[in-house]
């Protein structure tokens, strides 16, 4: 669980360092009609983290058994392949501080790490497992794996917003 961790730091430390130097207007600027904002896109991760954390302490403190083969989650970072967020974890398209962003996405991970930590036995999350929207029946240990795989995703979505940014 440590390289899932660090992973963890060293991908919201990288998402950190591309938006902290974003003006607040910036960061609510949305390159087209149907793309998302950085805004938007940091709290899509937001949203999906804090879904992730309930749905992880749902599940190990659920005494039903659940086990599922790993899937490809790795393709997760391949952006040319679209997917649509489903819809609870859609951004509410209200603007948004960059400094109050930052805080969001400290509090989201601040509680799944407490998840994770409260856990006697971490063996539980590849014992347990729930439905993604896109990958199917997948192990919780997944689930955490593709948290830090899907901000990757994002990052790039970020930089190529930055590029619109730059020329607004």
């Amino acid at each position: 669980m440590s390289s899932v961790n660090e992973n963890l730091a060293e991908t919201r430390n990288h998402l950190v360092d591309e938006i902290k130097s974003f003006t607040n207007e910036e960061f609510n600027y949305k390159p087209g009609k149907d793309q998302w904002s950085v805004a938007e896109v940091c709290h899509h991760l937001v949203l999906l983290e804090g879904r992730t954390a309930k749905l992880i302490h749902h599940l190990v403190t659920n005494p039903e058994m659940n086990k599922a083969e790993s899937k490809p989650i790795h393709l997760a970072t391949d952006r040319s392949t679209k997917f649509n967020a489903p819809e609870i974890v859609q951004p509410s398209g209200e603007p948004f501080e960059v400094q109050q962003m930052l805080e969001m996405l400290n509090d989201a991970r601040n509680k799944l790490l407490k998840i994770l930590d409260s856990l006697e036995d971490q063996s539980v999350l590849a014992e347990r497992s729930a439905v993604h929207p896109v990958f199917g029946e997948m192990p919780l240990t997944q689930w955490i794996e593709l948290i830090y795989l899907h901000e990757q995703r994002h990052i790039e979505q970020i930089k190529e917003i930055k590029q619109f940014v730059n020329r607004h």
